[in-house]
């Protein structure tokens, strides 16, 4: 059986460490950890964390020595975000939340897990992200809370 492929954005590894996201933040790491999932990375994260707490940039330390495999901004990526922004899918100040999106998309990612409730784990974003995939020869892109992919957290 093949092992789902799970691109995490910044807030999964920053929710590490917040009470109401930690047992399954921590559980994907567990996860990652255990085979279970493959972790998928990007420098928009690792850009992301430079301004981090030393706590956060530890997990990312972590999960870094996990090898996961780490996605690079490309030509491709930029043209696809720059789709979604026409098409209004996020205001252009949420550009890197727009990368994210794109590259777990070309990188042809299983699933794509955030925190972010407002710009990217919303059903009416998530929709217009696919429907903007779909129209450019992409396949739709699961977009999920680390709750709904872990093994491990709370019931």
């Amino acid at each position: 059986m093949r092992i789902p492929r799970v691109y995490i954005d910044t807030s999964v590894v920053g929710g590490c460490f917040d009470h109401e996201f930690s047992p399954w933040s921590n559980g994907l790491v567990r996860d990652f950890e255990e085979g279970r999932l493959l972790p998928v990375v990007s420098e928009v994260v690792a850009a992301e964390l430079e301004l981090a707490p030393m706590a956060v940039k530890a997990k990312w330390d972590e999960i870094l020595h996990l090898d996961p495999a780490f996605l690079e901004v490309t030509a491709e990526v930029t043209a696809l975000t720059a789709s979604y922004a026409e098409h209004g899918a996020l205001p252009p100040k949420c550009g890197n939340d727009m990368l994210h999106i794109a590259l777990a998309t070309v990188a042809d990612i299983d699933v794509l897990v955030s925190w972010n409730f407002k710009h990217i784990v919303r059903l009416d974003k998530i929709r217009v992200f696919n429907a903007v995939n779909l129209e450019l020869g992409y396949k739709q892109l699961q977009i999920y809370s680390p709750r709904e992919v872990t093994s491990y957290g709370r019931p």
